[in-house]
């Protein structure tokens, strides 16, 4: 397995796992998010500290986003007869 799809494997399970993250911040239960995640979610600018504490950023919203709501537009349209 070569470095770039070890990268794309890795940043496909944080992808993954980002909504139960973004949930864990809702309850203020940073401390719950899997080990490791934290620092990857801040170096891919998809979470960021701000006063002492984690947020997303707007690229986490995005991607959030995507995860939650994407199902809905990617839904193959029906053609009106």
């Amino acid at each position: 397995m070569t470095a770039a799809s070890t990268l794309a494997l890795r940043r496909e399970s944080l992808r993954d796992a980002l909504p139960s993250c973004v949930d864990l911040l809702r309850l203020r239960r940073a401390s719950e998010i899997e080990a490791g995640h934290i620092e990857d979610y801040v170096a891919l600018d998809w979470l960021e500290w701000y006063a002492g504490g984690l947020r997303l950023t707007v690229v986490g919203q995005n991607i959030h986003r995507q995860m939650t709501h994407g199902h809905l537009t990617m839904a193959p349209r029906l053609s009106a007869r």
